[in-house]
């Protein structure tokens, strides 16, 4: 750890955000690996990697996971195999990734993941609350916590030395507050040179096992029974307890060359306090400036603040609170049922350990969902404190702080329901034998059909969402129940206490909305079979899914198709994640350029194709699989009513929708239509059917005089533009072949019904 005397002093002071620190020191330490799946508000700290790394500002390899899940497994490959490894999620993705997290500590292979706290859902909440943190208490990880955008800075290095110490060995998650810390930017100060936090973490400790050595093998993960797991959960605890020792010491090693000191509890001004609040994360300093101002009222007020939760700093506890006669803790999370949070319990706990600690104790869980902590909410903790400390009595132990419950003048129906008669679609279907007959009015007969998605929504300007939408709904006659996974088309329809949906709605997330419209579907079936409800003719189930649904959640839109429940499975494809900010998924093409597939000096946008899900899921051999743009809308009214005919009389049908994103797309918001059509002309995305395991393509640009390159469409986007220099020539040239490939295959399977 010899560092150089000018290296000590060679810091710079600039304002910048937790997520921009923390990227900044994932590449100042140049992890070996991040694997990542987007999620608000930690996705911007894989864009930041991703842009410094076409830089040449890092040497991290990328690797995008299909959902959370995959991307905690990426990591712990990673680390079995010996590398540095890290990650960043939130919320429901950290939950999603839960039944890893076990895993990779009971296995102890050390890690940094950065756990940028939000709200966990349902209902859907992207702001920041620490729900999701306390999830992670019992997992085996440490657990260090941040308060501002320099403690994030500085915890990464930390993170390293503590959790690769050979006492040690553990993963470690870096929390600090969703939106409060993450995105909003405070003075800070950080090393210009990387080699210093490059020196301070070292080589990683020798002689530890990994995946990469054949000559000598080693089985990681075995199945264990009692007596011996018992006996590892008991090596775990005990490099937890290591870790007490091992914190401390690495803060005195991070103060001696950054000049900044942590200990596991801060405690501000609680040397003589009488009353204390205890605040996790960015509340702290508030509830600092508050104490402040009562200490010039002769009021001694403290606040005591953890960047330690794992190992639980017990003792320091203890001794901050020993003279405190009534301590407030404030939580953003609840433990539902229990009278308290997790964070309450634990230092009631602590407290209850020393005999001579008489310390009045009430819980307040406040900010849910991102709600603003204000200096008058901590004067209001203090004022309890202090009226604790007055009567010597807790009125009421534990209570919520902020509710505005209302129970009055309930908001008014905004759009009325539809008819039946109003649902009535002017296309029309016949089974003429063996054959689907479709019969579709001129356009203008199909506009007078009532919208199943009201205007007014939220969507960006030029958004094809609602369009392509609206022109498959008014093909669909009969009552209509919709799930939306989260997305995009959700967010924007649904912002409470208002809907744009004029059908029921169901909400479930990315990965899961397939298998819980089967349930759905399944249930009604069921009912009706059961005589438990009457209804005319049956339900058209359709599931909306789109912003990488698709990758998240395949596998149970995979396991709905085997099961060939009687649904509708539709996506609109814009090519990436745009609902968190146009990250690349699995859809997006190769050399398209998105928040985490950047160009530079060196990366010149996504690197690999783009997944195939209509042949994905025809491979399933569901009834019906079809693909359809807005730009061709007689086509798509046709294979929405031949979907809506199988769903309801056969089983699954699948349609994806090919649409707009002039946000992301960098695109004028006018020429969408004209976009999504040359994508179609070029055959990027050619428009086919799969009736029954018969593909028929329905539309060949070659053969209406109408095919154009690839560069043609691309030149139309502003995310693609760079693909025109000479420089791309070769990405250009392979996506070019890649598109005619897919196209001569899909054509070859038109002309021979066996393929």
């Amino acid at each position: 750890m010899a560092l150089k005397e000018a290296e000590l002093r060679t810091q710079k002071s600039t304002f910048k955000s937790g997520n921009e620190m923390a990227a900044l020191a994932a590449s100042q330490i140049n992890f070996h690996l991040m694997g990542y799946y987007p999620i608000t508000p930690s996705t911007e700290i894989a864009e930041y990697i991703d842009e410094m790394k076409v830089e040449g500002e890092n040497t991290i390899a990328m690797v995008a996971g299909d959902g959370e899940h995959g991307a905690a497994g990426i990591c712990y490959g990673a680390a079995v195999a010996g590398g540095r490894v890290f990650n960043a999620t939130s919320a429901n993705g950290y939950l999603y990734a839960l039944e890893q997290m076990p895993v990779q500590a009971g296995t102890r292979m050390p890690m940094v993941l950065d756990l940028v706290t939000r709200s966990v859902s349902g209902p859907l909440d992207i702001r920041g609350d620490h729900s999701d943190l306390y999830f992670a208490l019992n997992t085996g990880w440490i657990i260090l916590y941040a308060n501002n955008p320099q403690e994030v800075y500085d915890l990464h290095p930390i993170a390293v030395r503590v959790g690769e110490h050979p006492d040690v060995r553990l993963p470690v998650i870096v929390g600090f507050d969703g939106f409060f810390t993450s995105h909003q930017k405070r003075r800070v100060m950080y090393f210009e040179d990387g080699q210093v936090l490059r020196d301070f973490v070292g080589p990683q400790p020798e002689g530890f096992p990994h995946a990469l050595d054949p000559r000598r093998p080693m089985t990681f993960g075995p199945y264990m029974n009692d007596p011996d797991l018992i006996n590892n959960k008991y090596q775990l605890h005990v490099a937890m307890e290591n870790a007490r020792r091992v914190i401390p010491e690495i803060f005195a090693e991070w103060e001696k060359i950054s000049g900044r000191r942590y200990d596991m509890v801060e405690s501000y001004r609680m040397d003589d306090a009488d009353v204390a609040l205890v605040l996790l994360g960015s509340a702290a300093d508030t509830g600092k400036q508050v104490a402040d101002q009562l200490r010039e009222q002769g009021v001694r007020a403290g606040v005591l603040t953890l960047h330690v939760l794992r190992p639980f700093p017990a003792d320091e506890i203890r001794a901050a609170l020993r003279g405190v006669s009534a301590v407030v803790i404030g939580e953003r999370a609840d433990s539902y049922g229990s009278g308290g949070g997790n964070l309450s319990h634990e230092i009631k706990s602590a407290l209850k350990d020393d005999p001579d600690n008489r310390t009045l104790v009430a819980t307040r869980i406040y900010g849910l969902g991102g709600k603003d902590f204000f200096p008058a909410d901590a004067e209001a903790f203090y004022e309890l404190a202090v009226e604790m400390a007055r009567t010597g009595r807790v009125d009421v132990p534990f209570d919520y702080h902020g509710v505005t419950a209302v129970t009055e003048n309930q908001p008014l129906e905004v759009v009325p329901p539809l008819t039946r008669e109003e649902q009535e679609s002017p296309v029309k279907v016949e089974l003429v034998g063996d054959e689907l007959k479709v019969t579709v009015p001129p356009p203008r007969q199909m506009m007078g059909m009532a919208k199943r998605i009201t205007p007014g929504h939220g969507a960006c300007p030029g958004c094809g969402i609602f369009p392509a939408l609206d022109n498959f709904f008014r093909a669909l006659s009969g009552d209509v129940v919709v799930l939306f996974q989260t997305g995009c088309a959700m967010v924007v329809t649904t912002g409470y206490p208002y809907s744009a949906h004029r059908v029921t709605y169901i909400h479930n997330l990315f990965q899961n909305g397939a298998a819980t419209l089967s349930g759905v579907v399944e249930m009604f079936h069921e009912k009706k079979r059961r005589g438990e409800i009457e209804v005319g003719e049956d339900i058209t189930f359709v599931m909306v899914t789109g912003d990488g649904g698709m990758d998240i959640g395949m596998g149970p839109a995979i396991g709905a198709a085997l099961r060939n429940h009687k649904m509708i499975i539709l996506e609109y494809d814009n090519e990436g994640y745009m609902n968190t900010g146009s990250q690349l998924s699995y859809s997006t093409p190769i050399g398209h350029k998105t928040a985490t597939s950047n160009v530079g000096s060196l990366g010149g946008g996504k690197t690999f194709h783009h997944k195939d899900t209509p042949q994905i899921m025809a491979a399933c051999h569901i009834p019906y699989v079809f693909t359809a743009v807005e730009s061709q809308p007689q086509d798509l009214w046709k294979k929405a009513a031949k979907a809506q005919w199988y769903a309801k009389n056969v089983g699954l049908a699948y349609g994806k929708l090919l649409i707009a994103c002039p946000l992301n797309w960098l695109s004028e918001e006018r020429l969408g239509t004209k976009i999504v059509q040359a994508a179609v002309d070029c055959n990027f995305f050619p428009l086919y059917e799969v009736e029954r395991g018969i593909t028929r393509l329905t539309y060949d640009p070659e053969a209406k005089g109408k095919k154009i390159p690839v560069e043609e469409w691309l030149k139309m986007m502003g995310k693609t533009r760079h693909m025109m220099k000479p420089e791309f020539a070769e990405v250009l040239a392979e996506f070019q072949r890649e598109v005619d490939r897919r196209f001569r295959r899909i054509k070859a399977m038109s002309e021979h019904p066996d393929l």
